[in-house]
């Protein structure tokens, strides 16, 4: 049996992790077009390179939770395709499958980009990158160029957008998990699934404005709901 999982904000929130959009638009007290945009980088450097920083030094405060571990359990034992596709930008899967490692056929794919990875602006290399990150912070791959947050922002392509597709046209399971389902292209993932005749299940705190498209919905905090849920299956 071929599983997908796409995980979003709702899955490392319990673990301190902020949500990315509040209600009225800010992303922790900034402008998401500030930050979150091209065109935001261009204008003000400084201002993006230290919301970033500021995010990568806070996931030294923060650990992986019960949702986090049961999913890196599931993968531990699962023994078909597995893929793990998060929106989130922290490495909290990362950690729990590095404590219970998976199995073979398991694959972890970060949509929209890492805190812990930068990109050079020229070559498009990516590297990893704990640290801070300077306003025009120059690039060890090319000479023109200068080290950039590893985040996929408005306006630019999530990442592996092709080996997701193939792997939600050949699924039998797809499972939706803390995210919010009103954002393109992620939020036509159940779609896909659907075609290619897969079982759909919705895990989230609340009822999704898609949640109609799912065969099953499971709702309540992340950290209840996702190991009841793969302890079952």
């Amino acid at each position: 049996m071929n599983l997908v999982v796409l995980t979003g904000a709702g899955v490392s929130a319990e673990s301190g992790v902020p949500t990315f959009r509040a209600s009225d638009g800010l992303w922790e007290g900034r402008r998401v077009e500030d930050v979150a945009t091209p065109e935001g980088f261009a204008a003000d450097p400084a201002l993006v390179q230290d919301f970033y920083n500021q995010r990568r030094r806070h996931l030294a405060n923060v650990r992986p939770n019960a949702a986090h571990r049961a999913l890196a359990e599931l993968a531990a034992r699962w023994r078909g395709g597995f893929l793990l596709v998060t929106q989130n930008v922290d490495d909290l899967h990362d950690r729990a499958h590095m404590d219970t490692p998976p199995a073979p056929g398991f694959e972890l794919i970060h949509m929209h980009g890492e805190l812990k990875k930068a990109r050079c602006t020229a070559s498009g290399v990516v590297c990893d990158w704990t640290g801070d990150l300077e306003p025009a912070h120059a690039s060890p791959h090319h000479p023109h160029g200068r080290l950039r947050p590893h985040i996929v922002w408005f306006g630019e392509i999530p990442l592996e957008m092709e080996r997701i597709e193939r792997a939600l046209s050949a699924c039998d399971l797809f499972v939706s998990i803390g995210t919010s389902g009103a954002v393109y292209p992620a939020a036509g993932f159940v779609q896909l699934a659907r075609m290619a005749g897969a079982r759909t299940v919705e895990i989230n705190l609340e009822p999704t404005q898609g949640a109609s498209l799912f065969d099953e919905g499971v709702y309540g905090p992340a950290s209840e709901t996702v190991p009841a849920v793969f302890s079952a299956l």
